[in-house]
């Protein structure tokens, strides 16, 4: 599965008409979207992720904006894992009682942790409520996308975990990870439109997994 990353350079009217094919995360913090904006998006039928990430707003305007979208109706609401405890409490809370699936996300833009360490993040993610485990971090060697694709041979986290290679040297797990158990990898909708360094667009991110999957049967 194909997540699409989108930020400020989309209008909700085309946000509202991406191919329903793909899950599309919405960057609500490098967005100006106005409540009403929020209830028009996420009350679509169709699997939006509303991740909101710290560093542009305050902390209150990010949880305004998460709590608004799963009221309106997000499939997914990603939530960091190094939040303060009464903000993530909030935030799932809300999302258990309209529904909304919780993805604890752990993010690393320097470097990619040990094997040890990246475990013990995921048991902490799940012990905080999440549904699904994102672990994104920068892979500034082949061997550092290894490791995270590794992450994915646990049976205990099958069906439950999302690992990304950030940077040029993890732009291979972005392709091979969901086809080793991945539950999805992001993409940019297009060339140029990346909200993450390494990602790939999405035709051409498709084009490479179906190659690759055939290869492999």
């Amino acid at each position: 599965m194909i997540c699409v990353s989108v930020d400020e350079q989309y209008d909700t009217n085309y946000l509202m008409n991406l191919d329903k094919t793909y899950i599309v995360e919405v960057r609500m913090d490098r967005m100006m979207l106005s409540g009403e904006d929020i209830v028009e998006i996420f009350s679509r039928p169709a699997a939006f992720i509303a991740t909101c990430r710290p560093g542009v707003l305050s902390d209150l305007r990010r949880k305004e904006c998460l709590m608004a979208a799963i009221e309106a109706g997000a499939t997914y609401v990603d939530v960091e894992v190094e939040s303060e405890s009464d903000y993530m409490r909030e935030i799932i809370g809300k999302a258990r009682e309209k529904g909304c699936k919780v993805i604890v996300s752990f993010h690393d833009y320097e470097k990619t942790p040990s094997e040890r360490r990246l475990k013990d993040i995921i048991l902490l993610c799940f012990a905080e409520g999440a549904d699904i485990v994102k672990i994104a971090c920068k892979a500034n060697s082949i061997i550092d996308g290894a490791r995270l694709l590794g992450l994915l041979g646990y049976e205990n986290y099958k069906g439950r975990l999302v690992v990304v290679g950030m940077g040029e040297k993890g732009r291979i797990t972005r392709i091979v990870a969901p086809l080793l158990g991945s539950l999805f990898t992001y993409a940019s909708h297009a060339e140029g439109r990346e909200t993450a360094e390494g990602q790939i667009e999405k035709g051409r991110l498709e084009n490479m997994m179906r190659l690759l999957n055939e290869w492999a049967q």
